[in-house]
């Protein structure tokens, strides 16, 4: 893959809400992506060692559609309403991706 541009993000969803975290990420790939010039994709996990948390990975062409993202006041308005399922803020580690593979071939 050429470089992409990125996030991996830690949550903890309040007692009981980890279903509606995964529906309204599943509600960002749905309504949100196809909005976004330059988003690909992302992933959610529920990591074995770390019950309750929620590790997420966003996934975007560039830079540039990553911070133009984040710059969307409706991508705010999304995640005030993410925010409030979650016990504190995510924890996030924006980067260049170097590499990276899927079921068909590399990213």
């Amino acid at each position: 893959m050429a470089e992409g541009y990125g996030t991996v993000y830690r949550m903890l969803p309040k007692p009981g809400a980890e279903a509606q975290v995964v529906a309204m990420l599943e509600e960002w790939e749905r309504d949100r992506k196809p909005k976004i010039r330059g988003a690909i994709g992302g992933y959610i996990f529920r990591p074995d060692n770390a019950p309750g948390q929620l590790i997420g990975v966003a996934i975007f062409r560039d830079r540039e559609a990553y911070r133009a993202n984040a710059d969307d006041p409706d991508q705010d308005a999304w995640y005030q309403r993410l925010r409030a399922l979650l016990e504190a803020d995510p924890a996030w580690e924006d980067g260049v991706i170097l590499s990276g593979f899927s079921e068909g071939g590399r990213l």
